[in-house]
This record gives C-alpha cells, sequence and structure tokens, in this order.
C-alpha cells in the first residue's frame, strides 16, 4: 500500500511540475513575442506589412532596412545623447538613493518616517503629469532644449523608487561595521561611501538598471522638450522615416530593435544582481 502511495503521490508531483512548466513557457512566450514580431518585421518590406499574417517569412530578408535607420536615422548620435542623459540620471539617482537610505536607516532624527513617506509618494505619481508645469518652469529657466530638462525630470521620478529599494536593501544589513567605523573617527559621508556603498552594490546595480530601462526609450517629455537635433534622444530616429503622405514602416521596426538592443544588454549583463538587490531585502534576520 505504501508503495502504491509513494508511486500517486510521484505521479501527482510530476502532473503538478508539468502544468507549472506548461504555464511558464506560455507565459514566458506571450512576453517574447512582442520581440519577435518586431525583428521580424523589420526584414520585411514595406508593402509586406498590410497583410493579414501575423508573422512574416520573407524570402529574402532586407537587411538594408538597418542600414537605412543606422544611416539616416541618425542612431548613433542620438543614442549618444540618451547615454547622456541616462548615465547622469543614474549618477544622480544613485547617490541620493544611498545617501538618503543611510538617512532613513542608519540616523534617528524628528519626522524621519513622515519625510520617507512623503519621498515614496513620488512613485504614485506619474511622471507625465508634470509635462505642464515643468514646460512653464524650463521656460523662464531657458531650459528648454537642453539635456537638464530631462535629466532633473527624470532623476525626480526615479529617486523613490531607489529610496524605496535601498532603504528595504540597508535595513537588512548588520550595522558592526559602521559602529566601527564612527569608533575609528569616520565622518557620515565617508561611512557612506567606503562601507556602506560596498555593501549596497546588489541594490546599487538594481537601482541603475530599472533607472536605465525606465528612461532609455521615454519619447513623450523629450518630444515636449527637446526640438532641435542638437539633444534630440534615440526614440526621435523612428520619427525621421514618419512623412506627411508615406512612412518607411519597416526601417521604423529596425529603429526600434535597435533601440532595444541597450536595454536588453545591460538587463542581461545584471541580471543577476537585480535578483540578489530586490529580493535580499525582503529577508530580516
Amino acid at each position: 500500500m505504501r508503495n502504491i502511495s509513494n508511486a500517486a503521490e510521484k505521479r501527482k508531483k510530476k502532473f503538478g511540475r508539468l502544468i507549472l512548466w506548461t504555464i511558464l513557457i506560455i507565459f514566458a512566450g506571450l512576453q517574447f513575442f512582442p520581440m519577435v514580431w518586431i525583428v521580424d518585421f523589420s526584414l520585411a518590406k514595406d508593402t509586406q506589412l498590410f497583410g493579414s499574417d501575423i508573422l512574416i517569412w520573407p524570402e529574402s530578408p532586407q537587411w538594408q532596412n538597418y542600414v537605412m535607420a543606422w544611416t539616416n536615422g541618425h542612431v548613433l548620435r542620438y543614442s549618444l545623447n540618451s547615454m547622456f542623459v541616462v548615465v547622469c540620471t543614474i549618477v544622480i539617482t544613485v547617490f541620493f538613493s544611498l545617501t538618503l537610505g543611510y538617512a532613513f536607516t542608519r540616523m534617528r532624527w524628528r519626522h524621519s518616517k513622515a519625510v520617507l513617506s512623503f519621498v515614496l509618494l513620488g512613485m504614485m505619481i506619474p511622471i507625465h503629469t508634470t509635462l505642464l508645469p515643468n514646460f512653464l518652469i524650463y521656460q523662464k529657466l531657458h531650459l528648454l532644449d537642453t539635456p537638464l530638462a530631462l535629466i532633473l525630470p527624470y532623476s525626480a521620478f526615479s529617486i523613490p523608487l531607489g529610496v524605496f529599494i535601498m532603504t528595504g536593501f540597508m535595513e537588512s544589513l548588520p550595522v558592526s561595521l559602521e559602529e566601527a567605523a564612527v569608533i575609528d573617527g569616520c565622518g557620515v559621508m565617508r561611512i557612506i561611501f567606503q562601507i556602506a556603498f560596498p555593501l549596497t552594490k546588489s541594490a546599487v546595480a538594481t537601482i541603475a538598471v530599472m533607472t536605465f530601462i525606465n528612461n532609455w526609450n521615454e519619447f513623450i517629455m523629450a518630444s515636449t522638450f527637446l526640438s532641435t537635433p542638437t539633444w534630440k534622444t534615440l526614440p526621435f530616429s523612428v520619427y525621421e522615416f514618419a512623412g506627411q503622405y508615406t512612412s518607411r514602416y519597416a526601417v521604423q521596426f529596425a529603429v526600434m530593435v535597435l533601440a532595444s538592443i541597450p536595454a536588453l544588454v545591460v538587463y542581461a549583463l545584471l541580471n543577476e544582481q537585480i535578483t540578489k538587490g530586490v529580493t535580499f531585502g525582503a529577508v530580516k534576520e
């Protein structure tokens, strides 16, 4: 009887795993399909995009779409602009997330919880609700069509999420090293950047990657605050192939593929650090 029950339990576990893997594979396929669809359409001709087929299997892939996207779409120039804006945003976000996270978790001061709640409220406010007031402010300060017009709002709306991740991470870290540093006479800034910073590399990597992904392809604020090609970011490359009467849709898909590659590479390289940064703070000793 015991052997029969053990065999039944094994069959039940195998069946459960089969269902779980089936669900995960279907979910992964649904998540991966948009990327396959964009790559597929980027290799087709413009005349092939208006059929009823979900996917197109071109007999001769149109690789010249990528050549045209790279040259005529100013992909390199706009990518460098996007990289400059995003890197500055990441540096500002990480700096304030680290310092504020240390202040909220290690220092004891009046109304710290109220201030933390106020900072985290920024996670509930959509960034594009500030388009009009930001535009009026930048117009008065002559910041329109400058990288600061994007760096400031990107940083302001990335810091609340960074503080949320950093505070949860730092609360799980032991304070013994910091106490020893205080005894040795270290100041606050030295403790933050020489002791706390190395311990929070996983959280810093998580904040950096999430900030990069959230702001790399942002277009609405960029199209509102930027007007000349000097500081246009990568999403503007798509509009280089949109005309008044006709558009090069296949080339636009190629631009989308090129624009998504940096985000995919960054996420793939730092995926392990992101997982550690998100899950480490959930377990408290």
